[in-house]
């Protein structure tokens, strides 16, 4: 794991919480390495839109307010829709069975009980979702999820989830696998726009403002 990589789990671990001091001689003791790596990783970090760097203050997590987390929410569910439509074109029965060995993992660890672990479900659910980007066949479709997911990765989204809302997200991952199985991409698209609004009605509630007109699905 490279440092960007090691930044980012404490960050999506909640060592470091949104708005906490990111220092570079901290960082790089904790780490093992020197300074530079670690100003490097910041930056690129920085890009991603996981940490801000403050002038003459240093770096820190990002604090998301909630217009910000609507836009990316509603970011999210456009092209990760997209991507789930084109995969159920490209994607390879292997990467459905990849798929489908997720969800139906992230449901044993995800369902409210013994087995409950959202720890697990969190680096189960990246995968899930990095999968699926990759069966679109997309690099710049990839690129945008990636950094989209880990934007909103500081707020562990399931853990704000009620009992209902991790019931409906697990039905979610099963049903794309389903959709994606019988190449019906508009299926696909349906259902992972969806599985990504229950999960911005449950990190910030009913919505208080217009969503973003979504001129790609009307005709001229």
């Amino acid at each position: 794991m490279d440092v960007v990589d090691q930044i980012r789990a404490l960050i999506v671990q909640r060592v470091y919480g949104p708005g906490d001091r990111l220092g570079e001689v901290e960082l790089a003791d904790r780490l093992g390495v020197s300074r530079t790596p670690v100003r490097e990783a910041l930056q690129r970090l920085a890009a991603d839109g996981l940490v801000e760097i403050v002038p003459r203050r240093g770096a820190r997590v990002v604090e998301l307010t909630t217009d910000e987390l609507e836009h990316i929410f509603e970011l999210r569910a456009r092209v990760e829709g997209m991507a789930a439509r084109r995969a159920a074109d490209s994607i390879t029965d292997d990467e459905l069975d990849h798929l489908e060995a997720l969800a139906e993992q992230i449901a044993l660890f995800a369902l409210p009980g013994p087995s409950q672990d959202l720890d697990t479900v969190y680096e189960l659910n990246a995968r899930f979702h990095e999968g699926l980007a990759a069966a679109s066949r997309s690099s710049t479709v990839a690129a945008t999820i990636d950094g989209l997911f880990h934007t909103v990765a500081v707020l562990r989204t399931l853990s704000g989830f009620d009992a209902d809302a991790v019931r409906r997200s697990v039905a979610h991952h099963l049903e794309i696998v389903a959709a994606l199985r019988a190449r019906d991409g508009a299926w696909a698209e349906s259902v992972m726009r969806s599985h990504l609004y229950n999960a911005r009605a449950s990190v910030l509630g009913p919505r208080t403002t217009t969503p973003i007109p979504d001129r790609s699905r009307t005709t001229p």
